[in-house]
């Protein structure tokens, strides 16, 4: 059976304690290779190679740098197949969507922040009679980033991209769920000169290997995607230490749908904007609001289209859905379904585990779930589930579509439906959300800054404000 290895100062290598875990199949729900339990030894190692390299990298130029993040983007981009496998194998998902969305997004993020560098300026203000003042940004050191399992390497590349490319050296931590594609990355480094010790990739749990990354003396700054409980810890953590922290945690998406809106295309989106990846991105949309004239056309042609969606195993070529990350996560999102129907809620579609044919008997597939008739302050509405599960709910007015939506303790994202373009502004305007779609969902240009209000975190990750949350601005003041 494989063992995956850290990858610390340029080679790969086992853990020190020399312990191993299970990494699962949720295909099949079988062990399928080895996760290194990797400790705070791991990261004064990794720290100690990061700290030899960081004089070289920093001071490199930045064209020689961006040389380096373009050939390891080529090289991502060569490896497709086995990386689009390896994907899709450790998450759960369709080869498909692997193919179409996470790996080109990475290959992206790499090639972009490669480029972005290039062009990153900083500002000077004049004082008439009296000097100029301008802005020099430099790379903070060493930097720790801790990704999700839901778009693994993608989010992953959206971190170590700009960290690396604004001069810093990283200590970088995948999920423990999803550990592969970050394993495969070690090799595309070396391929593409990257000097030892610039990337390191420590795999562990996050109760001692992500502890320790973000206690870690040496380790200036965390960027952190998971769970907002997490995000609380590392900031009670990491706070006092003054470290700077960029976290983007959970969220319960609204989706506000006007009756004016393009029927068609919105029913379309929304299948998307519900389901995509099993419901297991952050910017989904699990809370639906539609206005009450379009309530019982959308509910039956929502319900008609849901039902049809096919699960299956992430090889099969007509898979809408594959399998959800793990067994826990299955169990906490049938939970939910199971918590709804207690709060009142009606199931219209879905709502059970799906159960395949051999080898897959044992995957963790969701079937997709709508459910009504909930209150928009129930557990339900109110707590992210992060699985193919959606609840719908009329409205009458504008006022009190916005007061459902605005109502959880987060604010990452909404989508507003509507063909008028007063409204469209008013409403997306109000939204207590960092991200607002308007007639679509998930268009990501990367140049926009991107994150969360509330509990859905502090900071913005992409284009400038990637790079500026990387790098310590300093103010340097000359005379006439």
């Amino acid at each position: 059976m494989k063992k995956l290895q850290n990858f610390i100062n340029g080679v790969y290598c086992p853990p020190a304690s020399g312990k191993y875990f299970d990494n699962y199949d949720p295909s099949t729900g079988e062990v399928y290779s080895l996760i290194p339990h990797s400790d705070c030894e791991d990261v004064s190692c990794a720290v100690s190679a990061a700290e030899a390299a960081y004089p070289i990298w920093s001071a490199m130029s930045v064209e020689e740098r961006s040389r380096i993040l373009i050939r390891l983007s080529v090289g991502i981009e060569t490896r497709m197949e086995e990386f689009v496998a390896a994907e899709s194998r450790d998450n759960g998902k369709p080869l498909s969507l692997a193919a179409q969305v996470d790996i080109p997004r990475a290959i992206s993020n790499f090639h972009f922040f490669a480029t972005a560098i290039l062009h990153f300026a900083s500002e000077s203000h004049y004082m008439e009679g009296v000097g100029v003042n301008y802005t020099t940004r430099k790379p903070i050191g060493i930097v720790g980033c801790i990704s999700p399992w839901n778009l693994p390497l993608y989010l992953f590349s959206w971190k170590i991209a700009p960290a690396l490319a604004a001069g810093n050296c990283v200590i970088a931590k995948p999920s423990e769920v999803t550990p592969y594609t970050a394993y495969l990355l070690g090799k595309v480094a070396q391929e593409a000169g990257m000097p030892q010790g610039v990337l390191n990739i420590l795999h562990g749990m996050g109760a001692q290997v992500g502890d320790a990354i973000v206690r870690h003396p040496k380790i200036k700054a965390i960027s952190f995607t998971g769970g907002t409980k997490t995000g609380e810890y590392i900031a009670q953590t990491a706070g006092p230490m003054f470290k700077k922290l960029s976290l983007e945690l959970g969220g319960k998406n609204a989706n506000i749908i006007f009756a004016d809106c393009d029927f068609d295309e919105m029913l379309s989106t929304t299948m998307r904007s519900s389901f995509a990846n099993q419901g297991q991105i952050c910017l989904c949309g699990s809370r639906i609001f539609i206005e009450r004239p379009l309530y019982k056309r959308f509910k039956q042609a929502f319900v008609e289209k849901v039902s049809r969606l096919k699960v299956s195993f992430p090889a099969d070529p007509e898979a809408k859905l594959g399998a959800v990350v793990s067994k826990p996560h299955m169990e906490k999102i049938l939970s939910y379904i199971a918590l709804a129907k207690e709060e009142g809620g009606t199931v219209l579609t879905g709502g059970h585990r799906v159960l395949l044919k051999p080898p897959y008997e044992n995957g963790y597939y969701v079937a997709p779930t709508i459910i009504e008739g909930l209150e928009y302050t129930c557990r339900t509405n109110q707590e992210e589930i992060f699985g193919p599960v959606v609840t719908i709910t009329p409205f009458d007015t504008e006022e009190e579509a916005l007061k459902m939506a605005n109502s959880t303790e987060y604010g990452l994202a909404g989508t507003v439906w509507t063909s008028n373009l007063k409204r469209a502004h008013r409403v997306a305007d109000n939204l207590q959300a960092g991200i607002v779609w308007v007639n679509a969902w998930l268009v990501r240009d990367l140049r926009t800054p991107f994150g969360g209000m509330k509990s859905s975190g502090i900071g913005r990750e992409g284009g400038w404000e990637g790079l500026r949350f990387f790098t310590e601005a300093k103010n340097i003041f000359i005379k006439s």
